[in-house]
């Protein structure tokens, strides 16, 4: 099957999901276009199954800004006419399902039936697409998808309360290859974030206000109070001063390392022992997800599908919003005691099994089957 895929280019979970998706896909036999406005960060090389189209969107006075969803929108035509691309799939309501419906509007107009399935991830949903201003087009564009899919089962029905969707929203859950990870860690990787026995404590987002950084830095000022333990921080957003701020109002300036945005975040955590995730909310949790199968517990809330992911007491814990003593405790329990740390590095690798990509990309391949039937009926 000829697929084009839609995504934002960049390091956050939708991008990263919707790269692995198509270069699983390739591997499987199809055809992957990738049409977006600058090739995806994790799209490691182009292949005959693997191809990237840039989206350019020209500059014009008229326009205080410039229009992508336009500027989309026409490349799609171009590029499914050009190579016969047969679904297309789009991650995120806005803009991107918002053009691929016009896409498929001007592809009508030639005869050309284009079905489109469109993956919810979660700020479009719950921030974005929630805004007075926004709410009608993603409701639209969510109603005239072919297939709508979403992340998490939290995610659909936060979907379902907040729009009028007359869509079945099918719950295909994020995924990772586990086949790529391996447990061969020296100590001498590891000294070079961490001398001796100290424990390494990780935190990866980009460092938005819904991550309670402080949180991060508090639950972090508990832990290492009573565990000899360095904080790795990895990411780059608009939270990262007020966090390197805390850290020195703390003294704790030699226990916290900011690594900034990372190609290397695998390599991190498979030196880690703790991953810390005090979310405000977060559809999925894909971040939790990368550092279990890199065999590191998580200390998270309990908030949209991180349940779903992290399993309360056997790969890390859950607690509410906010409640930092009652996590850096429960981080203090697992850490300070080697053979319950070791326990928990194996089940969490053993949870992480269960979004093995293998497992996931199935369930795309029907529902890409079922939406090209569909249309084609």
């Amino acid at each position: 099957m000829k697929i084009g895929i839609v995504c934002y280019p960049t390091f956050g979970g939708s991008g990263v999901v919707a790269t692995e998706l198509g270069m699983a896909l390739s591997k499987r036999g199809h055809e992957v276009h990738f049409i977006t406005y600058k090739q995806p960060v994790r799209l490691e090389q182009l292949s005959e199954n693997i191809h990237f189209h840039e989206v350019n969107v020209p500059e014009y006075p008229l326009f205080h800004y410039q229009p992508y969803e336009l500027a989309l929108s026409s490349k799609l035509v171009d590029m499914v006419k050009l190579h016969e691309i047969e679904i297309l799939h789009v991650h995120y309501a806005i803009p991107h399902a918002y053009a691929g419906y016009m896409a498929k509007k001007m592809l009508e107009e030639e005869g050309i039936k284009l079905p489109m399935v469109t993956t919810l991830h979660g700020t479009d949903i719950t921030l974005v697409g929630n805004h007075p201003f926004y709410k009608p087009a993603v409701t639209f564009s969510i109603n005239n998808s072919d297939v709508v899919t979403s992340v998490s089962q939290s995610l659909k029905s936060d979907t379902l309360r907040l729009f009028k969707v007359k869509k079945e929203i099918e719950v295909v859950p994020n995924f990772i290859d586990t086949s790529k990870y391996s447990n061969s860690v020296s100590d001498c990787h590891r000294s070079m974030l961490a001398p001796g026995s100290e424990k390494i404590i990780t935190h990866v987002s980009n460092f938005r206000k819904v991550k309670r950084i402080d949180d991060v830095i508090m639950i972090f000022y508990n832990i290492q109070k009573k565990v000899k333990s360095k904080l790795v921080m990895v990411g780059q957003g608009p939270e990262r001063e007020m966090a390197e701020e805390l850290v020195a109002e703390l003294g704790i300036e030699d226990k916290v390392l900011f690594l900034g945005e990372s190609n290397e975040i695998d390599k991190v955590l498979s030196f880690s022992d703790l991953f810390l995730l005090p979310s405000e909310s977060e559809s999925f949790g894909l971040a939790a997800l990368e550092a279990m199968v890199n065999g590191v517990p998580v200390i998270s809330t309990n908030t949209g599908g991180l349940p779903e992911v992290n399993k309360e007491g056997y790969s890390g814990y859950l607690s509410g919003v906010g409640e930092v003593a009652e996590m850096a405790e429960k981080a203090i329990s697992i850490l300070e005691d080697e053979a319950t740390l070791k326990k928990f590095k194996e089940n969490a690798r053993n949870q992480s099994y269960n979004f093995d990509i293998y497992s996931v990309v199935p369930l795309y391949e029907d529902l890409y089957k079922k939406a090209f039937e569909e249309i084609n009926a």
